[in-house]
């Protein structure tokens, strides 16, 4: 059993959804993304989501592209990503877009993330259509695949997709891309359940999840509950590297709390 596993089955025995937290790698430089990872452990995250900065991010709103951009402009290179996700102190899955680890070369890619500890990888243009290879050097280094479904995603699409998931799978709450919105899409309840229907996989809703208000809902009707642009908002806003860690601290803390309740 994985870590990624074994995180679930805890939060099961618990009675709770678990929380996953996300930040880009390198962001807002590499040494700062990993004590601020350690922060977000510290509060109370359960799995971590590390970003690879990418230039072309169809997924991502004006938070984590504006993050990615200064990863990238202070010299984020794809293999930095590795030096983040060995330094994590929870199980550790990275999100990528698939252009990155197919330039990089996919089965190096699998090898260097297993290296370094990583749990799996998020790829949230990749089609299961497309994944041969990736499928391939994924089962071959042990690691979790985990693709995203969306409100859009028919029944049909859903069980092909859910088929080819490990660890969790991805529900996006809402049709656009990430950032902290106010409420959450009454569509993401209704995704969930059409997924489990389909897979016994654990389900984890991410997109607009920003407060613990938002977390505890989720977390009544969903497995995991992932929120990656509130702490990012809060290191921009940030005036100093101890003040951001303090902030993203007591957002995790705040947000674990909830999805225990």
């Amino acid at each position: 059993m994985s870590l990624l596993e074994k995180s679930f089955e805890l939060a099961r025995a618990e009675n709770r959804a678990l929380l996953i937290g996300y930040l880009p790698a390198g962001f807002p430089t590499l040494d700062r993304s990993i004590l601020a990872i350690k922060a977000m452990a510290e509060g109370g995250v359960d799995v971590i989501e590390v970003g690879l900065p990418y230039s072309d991010p169809v997924m991502d709103g004006p938070v984590i592209q504006q993050a990615s951009e200064m990863a990238l402009a202070n010299g984020f290179k794809t293999r930095d990503v590795f030096k983040v996700v060995a330094a994590s102190p929870a199980p550790t899955l990275v999100m990528s877009y698939w252009n990155p680890i197919e330039r990089f070369g996919v089965a190096e890619f699998s090898e260097n993330l297993k290296k370094a500890g990583g749990e799996g990888v998020i790829t949230p243009d990749l089609t299961i259509e497309e994944s041969q290879s990736w499928i391939s050097s994924t089962d071959k280094e042990q690691l979790h695949r985990v693709y995203v479904v969306a409100p859009s995603t028919t029944d049909n699409r859903l069980a092909k997709v859910t088929k080819h998931c490990s660890g969790f799978i991805y529900a996006a709450s809402l049709m656009g891309v990430t950032g902290a919105r106010r409420d959450v899409s009454s569509a993401a309840q209704s995704l969930v359940e059409r997924v489990k229907k389909v897979s016994n996989t654990p389900v984890c809703v991410g997109l607009g999840v920003s407060t613990g208000e938002q977390a505890r809902e989720i977390s009544k009707y969903a497995d995991g509950v992932i929120v990656g642009s509130a702490f990012i908002k809060l290191i921009l806003d940030s005036k100093s590297e101890s003040e951001a860690n303090l902030k993203v601290k007591s957002l995790a803390t705040e947000l674990a709390a909830a999805v225990r309740r």
